[in-house]
């Protein structure tokens, strides 16, 4: 059995640790090592593929954490590699094919799409698009009709236990699966004597409010998230940085591994 950790650590990437312009991670550098220093293990948590996460995994020295990939519809294990037999999505796939065509029609999934197309619609290079075509557990995509047909189309997934979210512009659907849940899976393993997360956005709040302290990181190129349960000052169980993405991400960690007395 693994043995407890002093704290353990859950990050969104894009507008978090990562720039949102740049993507570089080289303003929490020294909160990073300051991780290491304790052994506090930093699981990343993304809407992105294993195949997108495992390379940055690797380049931030935590391939030995776990990450939680695909929005929480699927764990990358410790240092593992992304499976490339994806059974879960071709089960998925298979049963979107078995839909009515009026309503298959309306949804264009990344499968339906090859690279350029996911480059387009996303902002990504393509062999950024190349690595988020490589999906293992969810389907992104865009639908092309109204509430109501859409209402009808989410119905019909249900029916094979089929659940979707929608985000800023994609609807993703899965067999369900949150941040949170996987949360849960990894604190048991790790039994932590602190769970710490920080996000940016509104897939990020249940692994938030999951966490003993959840920190919302400023991004002023998105929307603000609302007031969550539990914001009830500086020292509360949420709160939220002044600084944006890896520089706000830097001193909130900082002030955590801090107060351990680290």
């Amino acid at each position: 059995m693994t043995p407890p950790v002093p704290l353990l650590v859950f990050t969104d990437l894009d507008g978090t640790l990562l720039d949102h312009d740049n993507y570089s991670y080289a303003a929490a550098q020294p909160a990073l090592d300051a991780l290491t220093e304790i052994g506090a293990p930093l699981v990343l948590a993304s809407s992105k593929t294993a195949a997108e996460i495992a390379p940055l995994r690797a380049a931030l020295g935590r391939a030995d954490c776990p990450a939680i990939v695909e929005n929480g519809a699927g764990l990358l294990a410790p240092n593992a590699a992304p499976d490339p037999n994806a059974e879960t999505y071709a089960r998925l796939r298979a049963a979107l094919e078995a839909l009515p065509g009026d309503l298959r029609g309306r949804f264009r999934g990344f499968g339906d799409m090859d690279d350029s197309e996911v480059a387009r619609v996303t902002g990504l290079r393509m062999s950024e698009a190349a690595l988020a075509r490589q999906r293992a557990f969810s389907e992104p995509g865009l639908w092309d009709g109204d509430a109501a047909s859409e209402d009808a189309f989410i119905a019909a997934l249900a029916e094979h236990s089929i659940q979707a979210r929608r985000g800023g512009r994609f609807l993703t659907l899965s067999f369900g699966g949150t941040k949170a849940d996987r949360m849960a899976e990894i604190i048991a393993t790790y039994r932590p004597g602190l769970t710490l997360a920080l996000g940016d956005a509104p897939n990020d709040v249940e692994m938030l409010e999951t966490a003993d302290i959840g920190i919302v990181v400023a991004n002023p190129h998105s929307r603000p998230l609302p007031r969550l349960r539990g914001e009830t000052g500086p020292d509360g169980p949420i709160r939220r940085t002044e600084k944006t993405g890896p520089s706000g991400w830097n001193i909130a960690v900082r002030a955590v591994v801090s107060s351990l007395g680290a």
